[in-house]
């Protein structure tokens, strides 16, 4: 039907998009030398994790949406069980991947913000590499059990292919991947936002009344106005807008409630089937396994847009790249 055709159609396009979005993103990180440091490195990570996605799970799976039949037992897979195994193994761990890269990201933003002294560029550059190892040996751990024999996810008599149903796999599985790393950012956002509250009240309660014109200087009226008082050999400093630092921050904050909030849209639906339907024997209508399985995959098409549309060095970078190649 044109309905269908439309849809792999838009499918197919949200593929290449991913595909080509990320691969310019790494691509970028790795020409540009200013972007050989924290928290580019995780931002690459999240590349490859999102690449891979585009280029070996998403291909697949839309060759099992046009492949399979619908029959009353459910749909069928026609590939065999090797290519089962390689599409599953890969889909968990690029996802699983793509999550706590996301999750990587948001601890990054939370300790630069709240621990300013103690992370340090050194301390930083050595947690963002340890987050990285982490990140890519759970993510292989998860998907690798399935080949040892725990959580089949190939049944031949049936000739189905999907993620295994055993309930402490499915258990396991989905924790590891999604509600642990979800707990963790939402944890990590409720932080920042105290921060931010209290930086700001903080603010406001230390806001100092002017003192006789005589005893100040001041600079040329710009925002944010700067008052320095000189009060026996001491020097205060205070601002009446808000700090360069105080916008970073806050600007930092709005691109990791953005991030983790189209991150949780477009994962929850998928794992809360996911974990319920081995649970409670549940038969959900495979129509909607593939919505929520698709747009889970849509994240890694959101993350380059996201954390690139807050950044004006990857735009400029973007640019530059172009005009070289010409």
């Amino acid at each position: 039907s044109i309905f269908t055709v439309l849809i792999l159609t838009l499918l197919v396009l949200l593929t290449v998009a991913t595909f080509l979005w990320n691969l310019l993103v790494l691509a970028t990180i790795l020409r540009v030398k200013a972007f050989h440091r924290v928290p580019h490195n995780l931002v690459a990570s999240t590349a490859v994790s999102d690449v891979l996605v585009a280029a070996l799970v998403m291909p697949l799976s839309l060759v099992k949406e046009l492949l399979v039949k619908e029959l009353s037992a459910g749909r069928r897979w026609r590939l065999g069980r090797e290519l089962c195994l390689v599409w599953v193994c890969f889909d968990m761990l690029c996802c699983t991947a793509s999550i706590w890269n996301v999750t990587a990201i948001a601890l990054d933003r939370y300790w630069s913000i709240t621990r300013q002294l103690q992370y340090t560029l050194l301390a930083r550059r050595r947690i963002s590499n340890v987050m990285i190892a982490l990140t890519w040996l759970l993510s292989a751990a998860i998907s690798l059990v399935p080949l040892l024999g725990w959580g089949e996810t190939y049944s031949p008599e049936q000739e189905r292919c999907q993620l295994s149903q055993d309930p402490s796999y499915t258990i396991v599985s989905t924790g590891g991947a999604f509600y642990l790393p979800l707990c963790v950012v939402l944890f990590v956002y409720w932080k920042i936002y105290k921060a931010s509250k209290f930086h700001m009240g903080a603010r406001r309660r230390n806001a100092v009344v002017p003192l006789p014109e005589a005893a100040q200087v001041k600079e040329a009226s710009q925002e944010p106005q700067m008052v320095f008082t000189a009060r026996r050999a001491a020097i205060t400093f205070q601002t009446d807008g808000e700090t360069w630092k105080e916008q970073k921050d806050k600007k930092a904050a709005l691109m990791v409630g953005i991030l983790i909030g189209v991150f949780v849209l477009c994962w929850i639906p998928f794992f809360i089937t996911e974990l319920i339907s081995p649970l409670c024997s549940c038969n959900i209508p495979p129509i909607w396994k593939s919505i929520f399985l698709w747009l889970g995959y849509s994240n890694s098409f959101f993350n380059p847009l996201i954390y690139t549309a807050f950044n004006k060095n990857y735009n400029n970078a973007f640019k530059n790249l172009f005009v070289k190649q010409r």
